[in-house]
Protein backbone atom coordinates (compact mmCIF):
# COMPACT_ATOMS: atom_id res chain seq x y z
CA UNK A 1 0.00 0.00 0.00
CA UNK A 2 2.33 2.62 -1.11
CA UNK A 3 1.13 6.68 -1.70
CA UNK A 4 3.52 8.43 -3.68
CA UNK A 5 1.05 11.68 -3.81
CA UNK A 6 -1.77 13.33 -3.14
CA UNK A 7 -3.03 13.02 -6.29
CA UNK A 8 -3.49 9.39 -5.79
CA UNK A 9 -6.45 9.37 -4.02
CA UNK A 10 -8.21 13.06 -4.94
CA UNK A 11 -10.85 11.68 -6.64
CA UNK A 12 -11.87 9.03 -4.17
CA UNK A 13 -15.20 9.19 -2.73
CA UNK A 14 -15.75 9.53 1.26
CA UNK A 15 -16.52 6.37 3.61
CA UNK A 16 -19.69 6.56 4.92
CA UNK A 17 -19.64 6.52 8.48
CA UNK A 18 -19.51 2.97 9.93
CA UNK A 19 -22.79 1.48 11.12
CA UNK A 20 -22.82 0.94 15.10
CA UNK A 21 -23.76 -2.98 14.90
CA UNK A 22 -21.18 -3.42 12.59
CA UNK A 23 -18.41 -2.56 15.83
CA UNK A 24 -16.56 -5.17 16.73
CA UNK A 25 -16.73 -3.98 20.11
CA UNK A 26 -20.50 -3.88 19.91
CA UNK A 27 -20.85 -7.63 18.58
CA UNK A 28 -18.60 -9.06 20.67
CA UNK A 29 -20.70 -6.87 23.69
CA UNK A 30 -24.00 -8.51 22.55
CA UNK A 31 -21.78 -12.02 22.17
CA UNK A 32 -20.59 -11.98 25.59
CA UNK A 33 -24.39 -10.96 27.04
CA UNK A 34 -25.76 -13.94 24.87
CA UNK A 35 -23.11 -16.71 25.61
CA UNK A 36 -23.78 -15.78 29.62
CA UNK A 37 -27.63 -16.13 28.77
CA UNK A 38 -27.65 -19.28 27.48
CA UNK A 39 -25.23 -21.02 29.51
CA UNK A 40 -27.14 -19.83 32.65
CA UNK A 41 -30.92 -20.47 31.44
CA UNK A 42 -29.59 -23.60 28.74
CA UNK A 43 -26.91 -24.88 30.57
CA UNK A 44 -26.77 -28.60 28.53
CA UNK A 45 -26.85 -26.64 25.06
CA UNK A 46 -24.02 -23.88 26.80
CA UNK A 47 -21.65 -26.93 27.71
CA UNK A 48 -22.01 -28.10 23.88
CA UNK A 49 -20.82 -24.57 22.67
CA UNK A 50 -17.22 -25.52 23.73
CA UNK A 51 -16.20 -26.09 20.12
CA UNK A 52 -16.97 -22.84 18.60
CA UNK A 53 -14.54 -20.66 21.46
CA UNK A 54 -12.08 -23.41 20.93
CA UNK A 55 -12.06 -23.38 17.48
CA UNK A 56 -11.52 -19.39 17.67
CA UNK A 57 -8.77 -19.71 19.95
CA UNK A 58 -6.76 -22.41 17.44
CA UNK A 59 -6.87 -20.21 14.59
CA UNK A 60 -5.07 -17.62 16.54
CA UNK A 61 -2.74 -20.01 17.45
CA UNK A 62 -2.11 -20.72 13.85
CA UNK A 63 -0.57 -17.69 13.16
CA UNK A 64 0.85 -16.31 16.69
CA UNK A 65 4.41 -18.34 15.93
CA UNK A 66 5.35 -16.96 12.48
CA UNK A 67 3.64 -13.71 13.40
CA UNK A 68 6.13 -13.57 16.38
CA UNK A 69 8.76 -14.44 14.55
CA UNK A 70 8.42 -12.32 11.53
CA UNK A 71 7.95 -9.23 13.78
CA UNK A 72 10.32 -9.88 16.32
CA UNK A 73 12.91 -10.21 12.94
CA UNK A 74 11.92 -7.68 11.31
CA UNK A 75 11.94 -5.38 14.30
CA UNK A 76 15.71 -5.86 15.32
CA UNK A 77 16.69 -5.58 11.63
CA UNK A 78 14.80 -2.02 11.72
CA UNK A 79 16.64 -1.20 14.98
CA UNK A 80 19.83 -2.12 13.83
CA UNK A 81 21.62 -2.49 17.06
CA UNK A 82 21.95 -5.90 19.01
CA UNK A 83 23.17 -4.26 21.91
CA UNK A 84 19.92 -2.47 21.75
CA UNK A 85 17.84 -5.66 21.81
CA UNK A 86 19.92 -7.25 24.75
CA UNK A 87 19.43 -4.19 26.82
CA UNK A 88 15.46 -4.17 25.88
CA UNK A 89 15.59 -8.20 27.42
CA UNK A 90 17.28 -7.32 30.28
CA UNK A 91 14.91 -4.23 31.27
CA UNK A 92 11.73 -6.18 30.58
CA UNK A 93 12.84 -9.65 32.98
CA UNK A 94 14.02 -6.96 35.46
CA UNK A 95 10.55 -4.92 35.27
CA UNK A 96 8.75 -8.61 35.00
CA UNK A 97 10.49 -9.62 38.42
CA UNK A 98 9.60 -6.65 40.15
CA UNK A 99 5.90 -6.85 39.27
CA UNK A 100 5.47 -10.12 40.02
CA UNK A 101 6.93 -9.83 43.26
CA UNK A 102 4.97 -6.83 44.03
CA UNK A 103 1.72 -8.32 42.68
CA UNK A 104 2.45 -11.52 45.41
CA UNK A 105 2.77 -9.07 48.16
CA UNK A 106 -0.25 -7.50 46.97
CA UNK A 107 -1.86 -10.51 47.15
CA UNK A 108 -1.12 -11.39 50.58
CA UNK A 109 -1.96 -7.78 52.11
CA UNK A 110 -5.38 -8.17 50.52
CA UNK A 111 -5.84 -11.80 52.19
CA UNK A 112 -4.93 -11.23 55.07
CA UNK A 113 -7.14 -8.33 55.40
CA UNK A 114 -9.88 -9.90 53.73
CA UNK A 115 -9.53 -13.57 55.40
CA UNK A 116 -11.21 -15.40 52.81
CA UNK A 117 -10.99 -18.64 53.85
CA UNK A 118 -11.39 -18.27 58.00
CA UNK A 119 -14.22 -20.62 59.45
CA UNK A 120 -14.37 -22.75 56.47
CA UNK A 121 -12.68 -25.33 59.07
CA UNK A 122 -11.90 -28.06 55.93
CA UNK A 123 -11.64 -32.12 57.41
CA UNK A 124 -8.06 -33.04 55.50
CA UNK A 125 -9.66 -36.48 55.66
CA UNK A 126 -12.50 -35.91 53.07
CA UNK A 127 -10.09 -34.62 50.31
CA UNK A 128 -10.12 -36.09 47.08
CA UNK A 129 -7.28 -35.23 44.82
CA UNK A 130 -7.76 -37.16 41.72
CA UNK A 131 -9.74 -33.98 39.91
CA UNK A 132 -6.96 -32.27 40.62
CA UNK A 133 -4.54 -34.45 38.79
CA UNK A 134 -6.33 -34.58 35.90
CA UNK A 135 -6.01 -30.97 35.69
CA UNK A 136 -2.67 -30.59 35.68
CA UNK A 137 0.61 -31.26 34.02
CA UNK A 138 3.94 -32.40 34.29
CA UNK A 139 5.91 -29.84 36.45
CA UNK A 140 9.25 -29.00 35.78
CA UNK A 141 12.23 -27.88 37.62
CA UNK A 142 14.27 -24.33 37.50
CA UNK A 143 17.13 -25.66 35.34
CA UNK A 144 14.53 -27.87 32.56
CA UNK A 145 12.60 -24.74 32.41
CA UNK A 146 15.69 -22.57 31.03
CA UNK A 147 16.61 -25.08 29.36
CA UNK A 148 13.41 -25.42 27.81
CA UNK A 149 13.69 -22.22 26.01
CA UNK A 150 16.47 -23.44 23.47
CA UNK A 151 14.96 -25.64 21.05
CA UNK A 152 16.37 -29.11 20.23
CA UNK A 153 14.82 -27.94 16.75
CA UNK A 154 13.46 -25.05 15.09
CA UNK A 155 10.64 -26.44 13.11
CA UNK A 156 9.77 -28.32 16.14
CA UNK A 157 9.44 -25.05 17.93
CA UNK A 158 6.96 -23.75 15.32
CA UNK A 159 5.01 -26.74 15.07
CA UNK A 160 4.48 -26.98 18.80
CA UNK A 161 3.77 -23.38 19.13
CA UNK A 162 6.45 -23.17 21.84
CA UNK A 163 6.17 -19.31 21.68
CA UNK A 164 9.38 -18.83 24.12
CA UNK A 165 11.60 -21.40 21.61
CA UNK A 166 10.35 -18.87 18.43
CA UNK A 167 11.29 -15.94 20.51
CA UNK A 168 15.02 -17.39 21.44
CA UNK A 169 15.21 -18.04 17.55
CA UNK A 170 13.91 -14.89 16.29
CA UNK A 171 16.72 -13.09 18.54
CA UNK A 172 19.53 -14.90 17.36
CA UNK A 173 17.84 -14.62 13.49
CA UNK A 174 17.45 -10.58 13.71
CA UNK A 175 20.60 -10.55 15.62
CA UNK A 176 22.57 -12.07 12.33
CA UNK A 177 21.08 -9.75 9.91
CA UNK A 178 22.06 -7.00 11.88
CA UNK A 179 25.75 -8.41 11.95
CA UNK A 180 25.60 -9.17 8.19
CA UNK A 181 24.27 -6.03 7.39
CA UNK A 182 21.17 -4.76 6.72
CA UNK A 183 21.89 -3.78 2.64
CA UNK A 184 23.08 -7.66 2.03
CA UNK A 185 19.18 -8.69 3.79
CA UNK A 186 17.49 -6.71 2.35
CA UNK A 187 15.89 -8.67 -0.24
CA UNK A 188 15.30 -11.50 2.36
CA UNK A 189 13.79 -8.45 4.80
CA UNK A 190 11.45 -7.05 1.81
CA UNK A 191 10.19 -10.95 1.56
CA UNK A 192 9.65 -11.21 5.27
CA UNK A 193 7.27 -8.05 5.31
CA UNK A 194 5.36 -9.41 2.39
CA UNK A 195 4.77 -12.55 4.06
CA UNK A 196 4.02 -10.56 7.03
CA UNK A 197 1.44 -8.54 5.17
CA UNK A 198 -0.19 -12.02 4.58
CA UNK A 199 -0.53 -13.35 8.11
CA UNK A 200 -1.70 -9.79 8.89
CA UNK A 201 -4.32 -10.34 6.10
CA UNK A 202 -5.68 -13.75 7.57
CA UNK A 203 -5.87 -11.85 11.20
CA UNK A 204 -8.32 -9.35 9.90
CA UNK A 205 -10.20 -11.99 7.89
CA UNK A 206 -9.92 -14.11 11.42
CA UNK A 207 -11.11 -11.43 13.42
CA UNK A 208 -14.22 -11.27 11.78
CA UNK A 209 -15.60 -14.65 13.70
CA UNK A 210 -14.57 -13.40 16.97
CA UNK A 211 -17.99 -12.67 18.52
CA UNK A 212 -18.71 -16.45 17.31
CA UNK A 213 -15.67 -17.57 19.58
CA UNK A 214 -16.68 -15.02 22.54
CA UNK A 215 -20.33 -17.02 22.43
CA UNK A 216 -18.85 -20.29 22.38
CA UNK A 217 -16.80 -19.46 25.04
CA UNK A 218 -18.96 -17.76 27.76
CA UNK A 219 -22.04 -20.22 27.02
CA UNK A 220 -19.49 -23.04 27.68
CA UNK A 221 -17.92 -21.75 31.23
CA UNK A 222 -21.16 -20.74 32.49
CA UNK A 223 -23.51 -23.84 31.28
CA UNK A 224 -20.36 -26.05 32.77
CA UNK A 225 -19.62 -24.56 36.44
CA UNK A 226 -23.09 -22.11 36.71
CA UNK A 227 -23.55 -19.12 38.02
CA UNK A 228 -24.48 -20.87 41.40
CA UNK A 229 -20.70 -21.44 42.24
CA UNK A 230 -20.24 -17.71 43.10
CA UNK A 231 -21.98 -18.20 46.31
CA UNK A 232 -20.12 -21.34 47.47
CA UNK A 233 -16.62 -19.03 46.75
CA UNK A 234 -17.89 -15.42 47.71
CA UNK A 235 -15.09 -14.17 49.99
CA UNK A 236 -12.06 -15.70 47.74
CA UNK A 237 -14.08 -14.03 44.78
CA UNK A 238 -14.26 -10.63 46.35
CA UNK A 239 -10.66 -10.99 47.40
CA UNK A 240 -9.54 -11.47 44.27
CA UNK A 241 -11.25 -9.27 42.19
CA UNK A 242 -11.07 -5.63 45.08
CA UNK A 243 -7.02 -6.91 44.60
CA UNK A 244 -7.19 -6.70 40.83
CA UNK A 245 -8.98 -3.35 41.11
CA UNK A 246 -6.59 -2.00 43.25
CA UNK A 247 -3.98 -3.31 41.31
CA UNK A 248 -4.81 -1.86 37.95
CA UNK A 249 -5.02 1.51 39.92
CA UNK A 250 -1.64 0.59 40.78
CA UNK A 251 -0.82 -0.02 36.84
CA UNK A 252 -2.68 3.72 36.13
CA UNK A 253 -0.01 5.36 38.25
CA UNK A 254 3.03 3.25 37.08
CA UNK A 255 2.01 3.95 33.44
CA UNK A 256 1.74 7.49 34.24
CA UNK A 257 4.84 7.99 36.13
CA UNK A 258 7.04 6.30 33.78
CA UNK A 259 5.71 6.85 30.39
CA UNK A 260 3.22 9.30 30.90
CA UNK A 261 0.82 6.97 29.12
CA UNK A 262 -2.88 7.77 30.74
CA UNK A 263 -4.03 4.38 30.71
CA UNK A 264 -7.88 4.96 30.62
CA UNK A 265 -7.46 6.29 27.40
CA UNK A 266 -5.11 3.12 26.46
CA UNK A 267 -8.37 0.66 27.36
CA UNK A 268 -10.97 2.46 25.64
CA UNK A 269 -8.54 2.64 22.61
CA UNK A 270 -8.10 -1.48 23.29
CA UNK A 271 -11.28 -2.14 24.66
CA UNK A 272 -11.79 -4.68 22.02
CA UNK A 273 -8.93 -6.21 22.69
CA UNK A 274 -9.92 -6.75 26.24
CA UNK A 275 -13.47 -7.34 25.47
CA UNK A 276 -12.86 -10.06 23.35
CA UNK A 277 -10.05 -11.91 26.11
CA UNK A 278 -12.79 -11.70 28.82
CA UNK A 279 -15.06 -13.42 26.26
CA UNK A 280 -12.57 -16.40 25.23
CA UNK A 281 -11.03 -16.27 28.80
CA UNK A 282 -7.32 -16.56 27.37
CA UNK A 283 -4.71 -13.49 26.49
CA UNK A 284 -3.42 -15.82 23.36
CA UNK A 285 -6.70 -14.92 21.74
CA UNK A 286 -5.83 -11.07 21.37
CA UNK A 287 -1.81 -11.22 21.12
CA UNK A 288 -1.78 -10.31 17.21
CA UNK A 289 -3.94 -7.51 17.54
CA UNK A 290 -2.55 -6.16 20.65
CA UNK A 291 1.14 -6.31 19.54
CA UNK A 292 -0.58 -4.18 16.81
CA UNK A 293 -2.18 -1.60 18.20
CA UNK A 294 0.81 -0.89 20.71
CA UNK A 295 3.06 -0.71 17.99
CA UNK A 296 0.09 1.87 16.72
CA UNK A 297 0.76 3.56 19.93
CA UNK A 298 4.25 4.51 19.50
CA UNK A 299 6.07 1.39 20.74
CA UNK A 300 8.85 -0.13 18.33
CA UNK A 301 8.11 -3.24 16.75
CA UNK A 302 11.08 -4.60 18.31
CA UNK A 303 9.95 -3.63 22.07
CA UNK A 304 6.98 -4.95 21.90
CA UNK A 305 8.03 -8.10 19.57
CA UNK A 306 10.23 -8.93 22.76
CA UNK A 307 8.09 -7.67 25.83
CA UNK A 308 4.89 -8.93 24.85
CA UNK A 309 5.94 -12.58 24.17
CA UNK A 310 8.08 -12.83 26.81
CA UNK A 311 5.40 -11.45 29.45
CA UNK A 312 2.99 -13.99 29.03
CA UNK A 313 5.10 -16.34 30.49
CA UNK A 314 7.31 -14.01 32.72
CA UNK A 315 4.75 -11.44 33.74
CA UNK A 316 1.51 -12.73 35.15
CA UNK A 317 0.87 -10.00 37.39
CA UNK A 318 -3.12 -11.11 37.72
CA UNK A 319 -2.34 -14.92 38.30
CA UNK A 320 0.47 -13.67 40.95
CA UNK A 321 -2.09 -12.07 43.07
CA UNK A 322 -4.68 -15.35 42.90
CA UNK A 323 -1.42 -17.57 43.80
CA UNK A 324 -0.96 -15.22 46.88
CA UNK A 325 -4.50 -14.55 47.96
CA UNK A 326 -5.18 -18.48 47.45
CA UNK A 327 -2.25 -19.77 49.37
CA UNK A 328 -3.79 -17.83 52.28
CA UNK A 329 -7.52 -18.88 51.74
CA UNK A 330 -6.39 -22.60 51.52
CA UNK A 331 -3.94 -22.38 54.90
CA UNK A 332 -7.17 -20.54 56.23
CA UNK A 333 -9.54 -23.05 55.11
CA UNK A 334 -7.33 -25.80 57.51
CA UNK A 335 -7.59 -23.38 60.18
CA UNK A 336 -3.93 -22.26 59.86
CA UNK A 337 -2.79 -18.71 60.99
CA UNK A 338 0.74 -18.33 59.04
CA UNK A 339 2.96 -15.79 60.45
CA UNK A 340 4.76 -13.30 58.83
CA UNK A 341 8.03 -15.41 58.68
CA UNK A 342 5.78 -18.43 56.89
CA UNK A 343 4.25 -16.08 54.78
CA UNK A 344 7.44 -14.60 53.79
CA UNK A 345 8.78 -18.05 52.93
CA UNK A 346 5.60 -18.79 51.00
CA UNK A 347 6.02 -15.26 49.17
CA UNK A 348 9.76 -16.49 48.08
CA UNK A 349 8.76 -20.58 46.86
CA UNK A 350 5.92 -18.81 45.03
CA UNK A 351 8.14 -16.43 43.27
CA UNK A 352 9.91 -19.61 41.95
CA UNK A 353 7.15 -21.67 41.57
CA UNK A 354 5.10 -19.46 39.38
CA UNK A 355 7.82 -18.60 36.84
CA UNK A 356 8.59 -22.28 36.50
CA UNK A 357 5.77 -23.31 35.75
CA UNK A 358 5.01 -20.84 33.19
CA UNK A 359 2.42 -22.17 30.16
CA UNK A 360 2.10 -25.82 32.12
CA UNK A 361 -1.56 -26.92 32.06
CA UNK A 362 -2.84 -25.68 35.61
CA UNK A 363 0.07 -24.22 36.54
CA UNK A 364 -1.75 -22.00 39.21
CA UNK A 365 -2.54 -26.21 40.83
CA UNK A 366 1.22 -26.74 40.23
CA UNK A 367 2.72 -23.55 42.27
CA UNK A 368 0.36 -23.79 45.08
CA UNK A 369 0.91 -27.98 45.18
CA UNK A 370 4.64 -26.95 45.16
CA UNK A 371 4.06 -24.28 47.83
CA UNK A 372 2.12 -26.44 49.93
CA UNK A 373 4.88 -29.59 49.70
CA UNK A 374 7.71 -27.34 49.96
CA UNK A 375 5.88 -25.69 53.67
CA UNK A 376 3.97 -28.02 54.96
CA UNK A 377 1.22 -25.75 55.88
CA UNK A 378 -1.85 -28.03 54.52
CA UNK A 379 -2.29 -30.99 52.49
CA UNK A 380 -0.89 -30.82 49.27
CA UNK A 381 -4.70 -32.50 48.09
CA UNK A 382 -6.62 -29.14 49.60
CA UNK A 383 -5.31 -27.29 46.46
CA UNK A 384 -8.48 -29.45 44.79
CA UNK A 385 -10.65 -27.19 46.93
CA UNK A 386 -9.93 -24.12 43.91
CA UNK A 387 -11.22 -26.14 41.16
CA UNK A 388 -14.90 -25.02 41.41
CA UNK A 389 -13.71 -20.71 41.33
CA UNK A 390 -10.48 -21.37 39.33
CA UNK A 391 -12.69 -20.66 36.28
CA UNK A 392 -14.83 -18.02 37.60
CA UNK A 393 -10.80 -16.23 38.11
CA UNK A 394 -10.11 -16.34 34.70
CA UNK A 395 -11.54 -12.81 34.08
CA UNK A 396 -9.52 -11.20 37.15
CA UNK A 397 -6.54 -13.01 35.81
CA UNK A 398 -7.18 -12.21 31.84
CA UNK A 399 -6.99 -8.34 32.75
CA UNK A 400 -4.48 -8.02 35.15
CA UNK A 401 -1.97 -10.49 32.67
CA UNK A 402 -2.98 -8.47 29.71
CA UNK A 403 -2.89 -4.93 31.14
CA UNK A 404 0.55 -5.42 33.03
CA UNK A 405 1.95 -6.77 30.07
CA UNK A 406 0.93 -3.54 27.86
CA UNK A 407 1.76 -1.15 30.60
CA UNK A 408 5.78 -3.32 30.71
CA UNK A 409 6.13 -2.53 27.14
CA UNK A 410 5.29 0.72 27.40
CA UNK A 411 7.90 1.41 30.45
CA UNK A 412 10.13 -0.83 28.95
CA UNK A 413 9.66 1.27 25.04
CA UNK A 414 9.67 3.97 27.07
CA UNK A 415 13.14 3.53 28.94
CA UNK A 416 15.37 2.25 25.77
CA UNK A 417 13.74 5.51 24.28
CA UNK A 418 11.51 3.79 21.76
CA UNK A 419 8.50 5.16 22.50
CA UNK A 420 6.57 7.78 20.28
CA UNK A 421 4.38 9.92 22.99
CA UNK A 422 3.20 12.09 19.75
CA UNK A 423 2.10 8.91 18.33
CA UNK A 424 0.62 7.82 21.11
CA UNK A 425 -1.64 11.25 21.31
CA UNK A 426 -2.72 10.41 17.52
CA UNK A 427 -3.50 6.73 18.01
CA UNK A 428 -5.54 7.18 21.19
CA UNK A 429 -7.37 9.51 18.81
CA UNK A 430 -8.43 6.94 16.59
CA UNK A 431 -5.45 7.57 14.35
CA UNK A 432 -4.22 4.71 12.10
CA UNK A 433 -0.28 5.41 12.59
CA UNK A 434 1.04 2.85 10.38
CA UNK A 435 0.62 0.86 7.23
CA UNK A 436 0.78 -2.49 9.00
CA UNK A 437 -2.17 -1.53 11.46
CA UNK A 438 -4.36 -0.63 8.70
CA UNK A 439 -3.70 -4.01 7.28
CA UNK A 440 -3.96 -5.86 10.30
CA UNK A 441 -7.20 -3.85 11.35
CA UNK A 442 -8.32 -4.23 7.94
CA UNK A 443 -8.71 -0.11 7.45
CA UNK A 444 -6.38 0.39 4.83
CA UNK A 445 -8.65 2.06 2.81
CA UNK A 446 -9.17 4.82 5.99
CA UNK A 447 -5.15 4.91 6.18
CA UNK A 448 -4.47 5.28 2.59
CA UNK A 449 -7.28 8.18 2.74
CA UNK A 450 -5.56 9.47 6.23
CA UNK A 451 -2.35 9.57 4.18
CA UNK A 452 -2.89 11.72 1.50
CA UNK A 453 -4.33 14.38 3.94
CA UNK A 454 -0.91 14.10 5.86
CA UNK A 455 1.32 14.35 2.66
CA UNK A 456 -0.91 17.18 1.32
CA UNK A 457 -0.31 19.64 4.50
CA UNK A 458 3.28 19.10 3.98
CA UNK A 459 4.02 16.48 6.93
CA UNK A 460 6.65 12.78 6.75
CA UNK A 461 4.64 9.71 5.14
CA UNK A 462 4.03 7.65 8.27
CA UNK A 463 6.12 4.36 8.59
CA UNK A 464 5.67 0.91 7.66
CA UNK A 465 5.81 -0.36 11.09
CA UNK A 466 5.84 1.09 15.03
CA UNK A 467 9.41 2.37 15.43
CA UNK A 468 10.57 1.23 11.57
CA UNK A 469 11.33 3.21 8.57
CA UNK A 470 8.89 4.72 6.04
CA UNK A 471 7.61 2.33 3.54
CA UNK A 472 8.92 3.23 0.50
CA UNK A 473 12.58 2.13 2.03
CA UNK A 474 11.84 -1.24 1.72
CA UNK A 475 11.50 -2.84 -1.72
CA UNK A 476 8.15 -3.92 -2.89
CA UNK A 477 8.15 -7.47 -4.15
CA UNK A 478 4.85 -7.95 -6.63
CA UNK A 479 2.70 -11.15 -5.67
CA UNK A 480 0.74 -11.03 -8.42
CA UNK A 481 1.30 -12.35 -11.82
CA UNK A 482 2.77 -9.76 -14.76
CA UNK A 483 1.01 -9.82 -18.27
Amino acid sequence: MKISSPNDFANAKPKPKKRFYKSLFVQLGVAVVAGVLIGHFWPKIGSELRPLGDGFIMLIKMIIAPLIFLVIVTGIAAVGDVKAVGRVGIKALLYFTSATLFALVFGLIIANIFQPGAGLNIDPSTLDDSSLKEKTGEAKGAADFILGIIPVSVIGAFAENNLLQVLFFSVFFGAAIVVVGKERCMPLIAVFENILELIFKIMSWVMKVAPLGAFGAMGFIIGQYGIATLGTYAKLIIACYVAALLFIGVLFIIAWAFARVPLWQFIRYTREEFLLALGTASTESVMPRIMTKLTNAGCSRATTGLVVPTGYSFNLDGAAIYLSISLLFLAQAFGHDLSLGQQLAALGVLLLTSKGMAGVPGSSFLALSATAAALGIFPVAGVALLLGADRIMDSMRVVVNLLGNCVATFVVAKWEGQFDREVMKRAFAGEITNEDTARMLGKEEEFAAAEVSRLAAGEEPSPKFGGGPAADSIPEFELRNRS
